[in-house]
């Protein structure tokens, strides 16, 4: 990171203070977008377009679980026909929520459906472009014609839009850019914004602004850089500012899919930017609104909060990832993966038993300790201790009069408040530090950087808390003071899914950026040690700042998907789930494969009814595979690759 990155925001109002980003109004029916109106929630049926009845239910359910956009998919003329009797059902029945028409491939679909609903989505990547996955080089010239080709093809359905009063989302997918955009931009956040702007352009020329823009990707940090670079581009270029649709594609089911959109989608929130949000898991799409809202809502009442002294320099790269540089203080800081702490200081008794939530499972007969993939680095005990024999990956942090009495012990550490830091002479080869930005005085910085053995803890209570720590790294980067730093967040009286979306949103946010060499979270009295251990993990898996277990990058159903995703997810994940670091995708058809997995080691694609094509990376392995055998099939090859490996009890210590 380099303090001359950049003097101030370049991509939000304010680094600082909560401060929503300014567009102009879109109108989509009667639910306006944009502007003074609430962040809005959306869903995607996943019901065939082709059966009006079930569709026209499954909106209602999603429209009384707090949906106020419902999509469709009309990947052919038949289903954009067959939106009209859909939307003529809903009416009769006194539902007027706004449809939103998805298209990939197919304009004359696009054309039909905008002048049905209130509004089209199209995907730049595919709208007028084929993706083959091949380099083209294109001369200048070549490339004009290739926008000239875009602007025919495009224009029609434009003209449509401002005829009908239709909005458009112009979609940029992350896994569906165009050849010709990869050829010139590479794989890139730029190449996500430059294909939307290619579009962008054409209907500005033609004076239509009814437009929502959306950069998805299932890599929430790709995402995350691809929507703060369009957002400073739209200013660079002097466009309207539009609206933004938030998003993760593929993010999964369970608290994984949950964890992942917080990432992505909180990170933006936080800093005003984002309008609508979809939430996109591989679940009823009536379960992906109430998560919506719950990320949304929390802006509600953002303000007023504690004021953050201002930025006179942003050292931070928004549009780049790089860890920030620290000095390595025992496993923490330098080169090491982030650690994470988990917090037991409320107990009246710690046993071996009360270890178990945190991954380490003690076999009495066998006097051994099983260590899991989520065990816990350090456990806080504040001023308890322990009478028992600790596993040897594991380290115990006491308050500093509690630690006097046991710094002979081995992996003991102390915790030292900001009151006491600077009049306390540790005598450990690691200790960790408490503070908040308001302690980091230029005496108190300077102590830290000169105490090799210190790792920081940074807490905060300020309702915005995430700009608040930020602005504490911020402080450290500018003032050249590499000392750890820990992320600590508490969250009282919150439910599960309240304390998984908050702690991805705050702590994702900044790993996302190269901040942060720990977790430790707290949620006492409300979710349990076990849940609040693995949330640490999954945050620390979704930012891929500590790879921890399997990723699956699984689309949300709709009406496209071939086969069974819910279903399917499921069985490969029992089967698969112990393959660390190995990243599959699980694709309900073409629209969303290979492209949209093109993170993925493995993909498992639907190409008909009852056919999968399974991938390695981009490329085609096997066509046409049966479903019934598609995940043995899947599982042979992993095996080929020399990357299975035999599900095994955990590793004793």
């Amino acid at each position: 990171m380099n303090p001359t990155v950049a003097s101030v925001a370049s991509y939000c109002n304010s680094l600082v203070e909560y401060n929503r980003r300014k567009t102009r109004i879109v109108n989509i029916g009667d639910v306006p977008l944009g502007g003074h109106h609430p962040i809005r929630v959306q869903s995607m049926t996943t019901v065939d377009t082709m059966d009006t009845i079930g569709s026209v239910e499954q909106t209602i359910r999603m429209v009384e679980a707090g949906c106020e956009y419902v999509r469709i998919t009309a990947p052919s003329i038949k289903e954009a026909q067959n939106l009209a009797e859909i939307k003529k059902e809903l009416r009769q029945r006194g539902y007027t929520v706004p449809l939103i028409a998805d298209i990939h491939f197919t304009p004359n679909a696009a054309e039909l459906a905008a002048r049905i609903v209130e509004k089209v989505r199209v995907n730049p990547g595919n709208y007028a472009d084929k993706k083959r996955f091949e380099e083209i080089e294109y001369t200048d010239a070549a490339y004009e014609a290739e926008l000239a080709r875009i602007r025919e093809k495009f224009t029609p359905l434009v003209k449509i839009c401002k005829e009908y009063g239709t909005a458009m989302r112009i979609g940029t997918n992350h896994g569906s850019l165009s050849d010709r955009i990869m050829s010139r931009y590479g794989d890139t956040p730029l190449g996500m914004v430059e294909s939307a702007l290619e579009f962008l352009r054409i209907c500005e020329d033609l004076h239509y602004y009814n437009i929502v823009l959306s950069m998805k990707a299932s890599n929430p940090q790709v995402m995350v850089q691809a929507y703060r670079l369009l957002v400073q581009k739209l200013d660079e270029e002097g466009f309207q500012p539009y609206p933004l649709h938030l998003g993760v594609t593929e993010a999964g089911d369970g608290e994984d899919g949950r964890i992942k959109s917080a990432v992505g989608i909180g990170a933006l929130l936080e800093d005003g930017l984002g309008d609508t949000v979809r939430v996109s898991l591989t679940e009823e799409p009536e379960a992906e609104v109430p998560v919506a809202a719950t990320l949304a809502k929390r802006y509600d009442n953002r303000l007023p909060h504690a004021a953050i002294p201002g930025i006179d320099v942003n050292p931070i790269d928004p549009f780049r990832y790089t860890r920030r540089h620290t000095r390595e203080v025992g496993n923490l800081g330098g080169h090491q993966v982030p650690r994470v702490i988990a917090d037991f200081s409320d107990r009246n008794k710690i046993t071996a038993a009360s270890l178990f939530a945190v991954g380490y499972q003690y076999s009495v007969p066998l006097d051994k300790w099983n260590i899991t993939d989520m065990a816990c680095d350090y456990v806080y005990l504040g001023s308890q201790s322990i009478d028992f024999e600790i596993p040897g990956t594991l380290g115990v942090v006491q308050d500093y009069a509690t630690w006097l009495n046991h710094a002979t012990r081995p992996r003991h550490y102390p915790l030292i408040r900001a009151s006491e830091y600077l009049t306390t002479n540790a005598v450990s080869a690691l200790h960790f530090v408490q503070a908040s930005l308001a302690d980091l005085t230029p005496v108190f910085i300077e102590r830290l950087k000169q105490d090799t053995t210190a790792v920081l803890v940074i807490a905060t209570a300020n309702k915005h808390g995430m700009a608040e720590q930020r602005r504490l790294f911020m402080e450290l980067i500018n003032q050249q003071c590499e000392v750890p730093v820990v992320l600590s967040r508490d969250y009282p009286s919150v439910t599960v899914e309240e304390f998984q979306l908050y702690s991805g949103t705050d702590l994702g946010g900044l790993l996302i950026d190269g901040l942060g060499d720990g977790l430790w979270l707290t949620a006492k009295g409300s979710v349990p040690d076990k849940t609040v251990n693995e949330t640490a993990f999954n945050i620390l898996q979704a930012t891929r700042t500590r790879i921890s277990k399997t990723e699956y990058i699984s689309c949300p159903s709709c009406g496209r998907t071939l086969f069974d995703l819910q279903e399917t997810t499921a069985k490969i994940r029992a089967r698969t789930h112990h393959l660390k670091g190995i990243k599959i995708g699980i694709m309900g058809c073409i629209v969303n494969g290979p492209g949209e997995m093109a993170d993925a080691d493995y993909g498992y694609v639907g190409s008909g009814p009852g056919r999968i094509t399974l991938y390695r990376g981009k490329e085609v392995v096997k066509k046409n595979v049966p479903t019934p055998q598609a995940v043995d099939e899947l599982i042979g090859l992993i095996r080929e690759d020399g990357n299975w490996m035999e599900l095994k009890e955990n590793v004793n210590e």
